[in-house]
């Protein structure tokens, strides 16, 4: 199966693009490396570096003919949303929708997109949150997130192009960007190989679910043929506080100092975790990586590869 995976060069997405060769796929991927790498683009996948919203996305759907779409490509950065909400509808809605127009000209049979279970559901009203859970975003990006959600259910209704949603917790594992703005996990891990001070935003008692990137990735796997019409919660459905993560990560990295704490960030959620029960259902997917095992291996994977 032909597949084209947009942001194929970042953190999850690459992740993914592995997985998808690993079991025979054939991959384009598709990356204006803004925040991915080159390094890690698998080299039996086909690359184009261009932005999902140049013009040009339309000569590589002529050519490559893609079966399914695998939407990983966005502005991430829930901060900035804040900022610059115009730019991240830019990019989240009508960067998507053009992809959207594409796959629909071009006869592709599936578009699997990458949504936000931490971001669309807000202050939870109850927990852990479901896919029925009121979305009521406290920040752009997880409105634009959502918004192209409904777009969509509007293509399958319309126009007939088939669709998976995941809802991603708040992912973590190798390749992360310890330099970013967003995964606290690799952030910590990075600072703390080096013995530089860490600073955790607000009290560091707020609440994540944590998944790992290789579930994240099966999940991927899965919906190539499954999934269909569905939208699915992907978590541990266990939360844990930023302080908790800290301590954990000391203890892995036998880091000397204590934390600084500084002021909170705005547009974040406070405190939430998932209910992957619909995922385990209908696709038969639940995390098999521990956080405990998955934070291990996180920093092991930074010891290798990034310091």
């Amino acid at each position: 199966m032909k597949v084209l995976v947009t942001g194929g060069a970042g953190f999850i997405g690459s992740n993914v693009v592995d997985l998808f060769i690993e079991n025979g796929h054939d991959v384009v991927i598709v990356d204006d490396l803004s925040t991915g790498r080159k390094s890690n683009i698998n080299s039996k996948a086909k690359f184009y570096q261009i932005d999902i919203r140049d013009p040009g996305m339309r000569e590589i759907f002529a050519s490559e003919r893609p079966e399914v779409v695998d939407h990983h490509a966005a502005q991430i950065d829930v901060r900035r949303s804040v900022s610059d909400p115009r730019f991240d509808a830019d990019v989240n809605i009508l960067g998507s929708i053009r992809l959207a127009e594409l796959a629909r000209e071009f006869g592709v049979r599936k578009f699997i997109h990458i949504s936000s279970g931490g971001a669309i559901y807000g202050e939870p009203v109850y927990l852990p949150c479901d896919e029925a859970h009121p979305v009521q975003p406290l920040a752009a990006y997880g409105a634009s997130k959502y918004a192209f959600e409904l777009y969509l259910y509007l293509y399958k209704e319309t126009y007939g192009l088939d669709y998976t949603i995941l809802r991603y917790a708040n992912v973590y594992g190798p390749r992360q960007d310890p330099l970013g703005e967003a995964g606290v996990v690799a952030i910590f891990t990075g600072q703390m190989l080096q013995d530089k001070p860490v600073v955790i935003n607000g009290t560091g008692e707020q609440v994540r679910d944590y998944v790992f990137v290789s579930d994240c990735a099966r999940a991927n796997l899965i919906c190539l043929q499954g999934g269909n019409g569905g939208v699915y919660n992907l978590g541990a459905g266990i939360g844990t506080t930023v302080n908790q993560i800290f301590d954990q990560l000391k203890a892995i990295t036998g880091y000397p100092l204590e934390p600084a704490y500084g002021p909170p960030k705005s547009g974040e959620t406070f405190k939430i975790y998932l209910d992957s029960t619909h995922a385990k259902d209908e696709l038969d997917w639940k995390p098999s990586v521990s956080l405990e095992d998955g934070l291990s291996r996180t920093v092991d994977y930074f010891r290798k590869t990034e310091l």
